[in-house]
């Protein structure tokens, strides 16, 4: 079993495997740390630039579980054409929750209350006092409203919000309300003042933040991304924010990471955080747990956990679909 994390640094691994550590090190030119054809558990390095995560994955002949540690999977499901048929894919629900969710809530009230300005001001020794929106009494929509959506409701509750509109998916109900589905997501823009993404990337959500959402958007509002870069259409937010409408907080940007000199840097009222989301001080810990009682499930052969999905033929034959 590969593990980007020392074995030894988690506690309540099963006996028996045998554990070998792999992150790829700072630069991807760490060597493999035994021979991947005997690899039967793969734990994705964290943190590391795609080809170093994806790069053992066609040498992995006998890989029964290819375990993430992220959220996410879009990177990973786009390379399983390598992958041979009946090996489970599982991401990390349980571990990132707590800490996105905790910085969409950081994003929102910073860009409310205008922390960047005073930011700026401070550098100036300027005293920059003015009226700023705050998070009470608004309505908030949560566009992606999955174990992370949930958890960022369970921090805005405290705020006094006046409103939270749910979209996931498919349509269902909770204990505290409806979840729309995400085909009636345009009907409610108009309504919230604060709009925060933290859906999946897939073929449905690509693009899903376009002019027409923008638009639908009303005057005034923030956009708060902690999904992916790609669920929001670049060009059409740029186009919104210099006109002053909307305000966005972004955790996360398509192109990414956002290189020197792109518009949306020096767009007027945008917060933009370097993909941050998960990388806290909860991540080892949670990460750890998660490792340890799905490693345990897969030597005693009992259901994993947060199985994404299972290739077959045709995920082999899909040359990176």
């Amino acid at each position: 079993m590969w593990l980007p994390i020392p074995p030894e640094e988690i506690e309540g691994l099963p006996e028996g495997p045998r554990y070998l550590f792999w992150d790829g090190g700072e630069d991807g030119a760490q060597p493999y740390p035994g021979d991947p054809a005997e690899c039967a558990v793969y734990v994705v390095p964290y943190m590391k630039r795609l080809s170093v995560r994806v790069g053992p994955l066609e040498h992995l002949t006998n890989v029964r579980l290819i375990q993430t540690l992220t959220a996410g999977v879009d990177d990973i499901t786009g390379q399983l054409s390598v992958i041979p048929p009946g090996v489970r894919l599982c991401n990390a629900r349980g571990v990132h929750e707590t800490s996105t969710a905790e910085l969409a809530l950081t994003l929102t009230l910073a860009a409310l209350r205008g922390i960047p300005g005073f930011v700026r001001a401070q550098q100036q020794e300027r005293w920059a006092a003015g009226f700023h929106p705050a998070l009470a009494d608004k309505n908030v929509l949560i566009v992606g409203y999955g174990a992370i959506g949930a958890a960022i409701e369970d921090r805005l509750v405290p705020f006094e919000v006046a409103r939270v509109a749910r979209v996931a998916r498919s349509g269902r109900t909770t204990a505290r309300g409806p979840v729309h589905p995400i085909a009636d997501v345009l009907p409610l823009l108009p309504h919230a003042d604060v709009v925060i993404l933290c859906t999946p990337l897939t073929d449905e959500t690509r693009g899903l933040v376009d002019a027409g959402f923008l638009a639908r958007m009303k005057d005034g509002a923030l956009l708060v991304n902690v999904a992916r870069g790609p669920v929001v259409d670049t060009k059409a937010l740029l186009t919104e924010l210099e006109r002053g409408r909307i305000t966005a907080a972004l955790d996360v940007t398509d192109p990414e990471p956002l290189p020197p000199g792109h518009p949306l840097w020096q767009a007027p009222g945008v917060l933009i955080s370097p993909h941050v989301g998960g990388p806290s001080s909860a991540f080892l810990p949670r990460a750890g747990r998660l490792l340890a009682d799905q490693l345990t499930r897969f030597v005693n052969r009992q259901p994993l956990r947060n199985v994404i999905l299972t290739t077959g033929p045709e995920t082999r034959g899909a040359n990176g679909r």
